[in-house]
């Protein structure tokens, strides 16, 4: 026998709280199966929560999801010129925090308080203007980034895992210890 639509007058309505378990397994807030929630300050107190990434260039990491392959993190930069010319594979989302940046391939300029999203495979080149001191911009990047040549061959890539790494040597070597970087990993 086949399943009929409901009538147009039927109202359909949700299942009784009591007919079913799903909270049974609640683990405070949350189901028992969830990664933890991660609540941290953004901006670092301790600079040491930084982890260079080039000259003049340090990210603070904030989640590390190994699952999906996803970073979130913050990105700093003190220092005018091209950081790098790179595609990602997949969107990335961005809030400019402090200061401004561009892409050199489009006519817009990526000021404080701007939301940017990036469409999987675009091909850009990130420069900070010469009159600009500090930048921090929050990137939401999932999948990879890659490192391009001005002839688009790569040249370097980036992703969760070599973050997780860069942050294990970074935080071993300035005191706080390998597995600081643990709090940030999903």
């Amino acid at each position: 026998m086949m399943n009929k639509e409901p009538d147009a007058t039927q109202q359909t309505r949700p299942r009784n709280a009591g007919e079913n378990n799903m909270y049974k397994d609640m683990k405070g807030s949350a189901h028992r199966l969830a990664p933890p929630e991660i609540a941290v300050k953004a901006m670092p107190e301790d600079e040491r929560v930084w982890v260079p990434q080039a000259e003049g260039v340090w990210f603070r990491p904030l989640m590390l999801n190994t699952l999906v392959g996803q970073w979130c993190n913050l990105l700093r930069v003190r220092r005018a010129g091209v950081l790098s010319r790179h595609l990602h594979p997949n969107p990335v989302h961005g809030y400019v925090i402090e200061g401004r940046w561009y892409y050199r391939e489009h006519d817009w300029v990526a000021e404080t308080g701007s939301y940017v999203f990036e469409p999987p495979g675009e091909v850009h080149t990130l420069v900070v203007p010469d009159d600009c001191s500090e930048m921090i911009t929050f990137f939401n990047i999932t999948g990879s980034m890659i490192y391009l040549d001005e002839a688009n061959k790569h040249v370097g890539y980036e992703d969760v895992f070599t973050k997780i790494d860069m942050c294990r040597a970074h935080y071993e070597n300035v005191g706080l210890g390998a597995d600081y970087v643990d709090q940030f990993i999903r």
